[in-house]
């Protein structure tokens, strides 16, 4: 097939292609899911096995990389090739297989406290290094499998088992450490909200480079209802906004409202009133690389702004794993190694008896 004029055009061309051979059904297995009901993780990996298949790659060339917690059962459950790894250490685990395995696509399964605790030097870095890996970071802001502890995303003053009169510190939001690492690919979606995480799934997979998408998850049991003042069916319209490149920034139930820009900073007005028309509204640009608008995107709560879902930034940057393995051919085609044994004694040698 040829290319067209995007990257991204071209690959979402031919995966529908090749998504007609595959079936979400294809990429679950017989293992009985051990989830609470209600779980948010249920959701994910029905969203998970859709885009999976929308992407059309088989299998047996996808592996799913997880750490501890509730949500890194998850490759449990999958029909592809899995590691349940240890704690904080699924990103470390994720680079070398994508290294060692340039042609596999790699999904990486992350909680908060998993990816952002112990896991968080891993995180960053290989945001930083832009390994080719897809990164689904489930945030609901608590220690589930350890019977709820604070985690590092829940926020100032949180009452928990492990801070029974608050902590007493400010929560990471993830999408400052991706920006603040340098990613060029950053996501959000509901875990509930069916067809936005199904849609920022297959995009991270499609880009090119580390891609993070937040997944912001319920837990039933030790913190239900924690993102409920944006995700509850009664005010999502409201305070939160779908982002998708090349389109107006609107929401609000029918799409009443949007965002304009004031000076640096944005602001959120009534389409027709004080003023404002359509045209004021902002267009949404994921793939520029300046990521100053991105970051100001990101970091909206729900509050004053709207959360913003979808994808937030695309950007196509060198590839850590595609630049091992020209770097690895360039000193090979230079130096003549042919063999690891031919390489080791290419300098300096010592015959001991």
């Amino acid at each position: 097939m040829e290319c067209m004029t995007d990257n991204r055009e071209c690959a979402a061309a031919q995966s529908q292609c090749a998504s007609a051979q595959y079936k979400a059904s294809d990429f679950k297995n017989d293992s009985p899911v051990r989830w609470c009901a209600g779980c948010g993780d249920h959701a994910v990996l029905n969203s998970l096995n859709k885009a999976m298949a929308d992407l059309g790659i088989a299998p047996e060339k996808t592996a799913v990389i997880s750490g501890i917690g509730c949500s890194s059962r998850l490759p449990y459950y999958m029909n592809t090739y899995g590691f349940h790894t240890i704690h904080g250490r699924a990103a470390a685990v994720a680079t070398g297989f994508k290294v060692a395995n340039p042609d596999m696509t790699v999904w990486q399964i992350s909680g908060d406290g998993d990816g952002l605790a112990i896991g968080g030097n891993h995180f960053i870095h290989a945001v930083r290094r832009n390994v080719d890996i897809n990164i689904l970071l489930l945030n609901n802001r608590i220690y589930g499998l350890t019977k709820g502890q604070y985690s590092p995303t829940s926020a100032r003053g949180f009452v928990s088992k492990s801070s029974p009169y608050g902590t007493t510190e400010d929560p990471f939001i993830p999408a400052e450490l991706v920006f603040g690492a340098r990613g060029n690919f950053f996501a959000r979606a509901i875990d509930v909200d069916l067809p936005v995480a199904r849609e920022v799934m297959l995009a991270a997979a499609r880009h090119k480079g580390c891609s993070v998408v937040e997944i912001l998850q319920n837990c039933m049991i030790f913190n239900n209802g924690i993102h409920a003042g944006i995700t509850d069916k009664e005010v999502r319209a409201d305070r939160t906004i779908h982002l998708v490149h090349g389109q107006k920034m609107l929401f609000g139930k029918n799409n009443e409202k949007g965002l304009v820009a004031d000076g640096f900073q944005l602001k959120a007005v009534t389409v027709g009133e004080d003023g404002y028309t359509l045209d004021d509204v902002l267009v949404h640009d994921a793939h520029s690389p300046l990521n100053f608008l991105h970051q100001q995107l990101a970091m909206m709560d729900g509050s004053e702004l709207p959360m913003a879902m979808g994808v937030i930034r695309d950007v196509d940057s060198p590839v850590y794993d595609q630049e091992v393995s020209r770097q690895v051919e360039e000193v090979k085609a230079r130096k003549g190694f042919t063999t690891l044994r031919s390489m080791l004694l290419a300098g300096d040698t010592w015959t001991v008896k």
